[in-house]
């Protein structure tokens, strides 16, 4: 990438990482890319997604495609959203601001941390828009109680639990470093995160009338829980690699969960996207909706608001030239016969997406 190039100018998703890494501190940039132990678990997620090849169709009427979902009674530019990033306010003034306001711009909406320094408050003031509130457990019930009541007096729309920080990954990255995020500094309560259980979250969808979300779905046998609970929205994630080393890549996982749930909850998806081809990937294997995680990152620490509308933009860009040559028109259309299982030609890596970096590019 050339020095010269002007943020405003990015033309490739590449020059996203790239930027973010000239303009982070070692020890920051080593959070956003670190992975817990080996890292195995992160390089699977990437492998997972390199590991399926697309069958397109010829002859389809693609002129018009559609991109656009209905989610909580709203509709939405893209099957896309801004994962919630708890320590964005350690590589981008302002912190997880810039993913609301930019999600509001772009018509995507942004799940935010309760972890972000800034608070419901600043987040609810500051746009009237679709938002959804992720929270980790801190408290006892009047203490998850009075952040949810926070939360629904911000205008927020659904609700997200975190489930797979029962005890917190050893990210070595971090540790070598002695580097902690903010967020981490000012934790409290461990416990009470370790303690929620099933009987917690009926207590929580039987006092509130809000669409529930648990995050941190691994296994086809919690989907069926979830189904049976009548959870909302099955959010299958590893936590991006950062908490439980050797876990099966992400991508592996949704169709399986997807026969399980059968239509009768919403599923969600994170875990190494960074292309447009990896969204569709997750569509067509039953996801209806993927979460951007480091990909978030990376464009708010280059330009922050503006960084991760340009990053929007080309996304949509190649999504869009993905669908088309797809045969596919509208994403209700993407299913299984899209898509197979098949050989991954990149090592797994931060950017095996992003192949170019290594020849110089």
């Amino acid at each position: 990438m050339s020095q010269n190039i002007n943020p405003d100018e990015i033309v490739s998703l590449q020059e996203f990482y790239q930027f973010a890494k000239k303009n982070t501190p070692v020890e920051t940039w080593d959070y956003i890319i670190g992975a817990a132990d080996t890292e195995t678990t992160f390089k699977k997620n990437r492998y997972s997604l390199d590991s399926y090849a697309f069958k397109p169709r010829i002859l389809r009427d693609v002129e018009h495609v559609d991109t656009s979902i209905e989610l909580f009674g709203y509709s939405f530019s893209l099957p896309v959203f801004y994962a919630p990033i708890g320590s964005m306010q350690d590589f981008v003034k302002n912190g997880a601001l810039n993913s609301t306001l930019s999600a509001s711009d772009k018509k995507i909406f942004h799940m935010l941390s309760s972890t972000w320094s800034g608070g419901v408050d600043i987040i609810g003031k500051s746009v009237n828009y679709p938002k959804i509130y992720q929270l980790y457990i801190r408290g006892d019930e009047s203490w998850v109680d009075e952040q949810i009541s926070k939360a629904i007096d911000n205008g927020f729309i659904a609700l997200c639990f975190t489930v797979d920080l029962d005890a917190y990954g050893r990210r070595e990255r971090d540790l070598l470093k002695r580097y902690k995020t903010t967020s981490r500094k000012t934790a409290t309560g461990p416990e009470y995160q370790m303690k929620f259980s099933w009987k917690d979250v009926r207590r929580i969808k039987n006092k509130y009338n809000l669409p529930i979300i648990l995050k941190g779905i691994a296994t086809e046998e919690d989907a069926k829980i979830c189904v049976d609970e009548g959870i909302d929205v099955i959010y299958i994630s590893n936590h991006g690699g950062r908490q439980l080393d050797y876990g099966i890549g992400g991508a592996d996982l949704i169709q399986s969960i997807s026969k399980v749930v059968q239509n009768k909850s919403k599923i969600f998806f994170d875990g190494g996207i960074c292309r447009g081809t990896d969204v569709v990937k997750a569509l067509s294997l039953g996801a209806d909706s993927v979460g951007i995680g480091r990909l978030q990152c990376y464009a708010a620490a280059t330009n922050g608001r503006k960084g991760l509308n340009k990053m929007i933009d080309i996304l949509t860009h190649e999504i869009l030239i993905c669908l088309r040559l797809l045969g596919v028109n509208n994403l209700n259309d993407l299913n299984e016969n899209y898509i197979k299982k098949d050989i991954a030609i990149a090592e797994p890596s931060l950017t095996s997406a992003f192949p170019l970096i290594r020849e110089g590019y």
